[in-house]
């Protein structure tokens, strides 16, 4: 059984930490983002949060890329931020209700 997590490639160097955010949803949903890039992508801690809620605010969920991926991770993030992934809404004007 896998979770969700990429594999450890030790040719890509070691895991670090490109953001924490503080909901494992939100984590998750980064760490798909990142993965359907491209890039392998791991979400850290999450049940660590999940199991500890009134600590939740306190833990932070790491979304962790390799070394070697980093700037490749960073440039995605940012495409993501600016919602260069967003879904056009442009159809529903098309539509009239029945």
């Amino acid at each position: 059984m896998t979770d969700g997590n990429s594999d450890y490639d030790p040719a890509n160097g070691d895991w670090q930490t490109l953001i924490t955010v503080f909901s494992p949803t939100e984590a998750y949903l980064l760490r798909g983002v990142l993965q359907a890039a491209g890039v392998p992508a791991a979400a850290a801690d999450a049940h660590l949060v999940q199991a500890y809620t009134l600590l939740a605010g306190a833990i932070p969920v790491r979304v962790q890329v390799p070394e070697h991926r980093r700037a490749q991770a960073e440039t995605v993030l940012a495409a993501y931020e600016r919602g260069d992934y967003g879904l056009s809404d442009d159809h529903l004007d098309d539509e009239t209700p029945s």
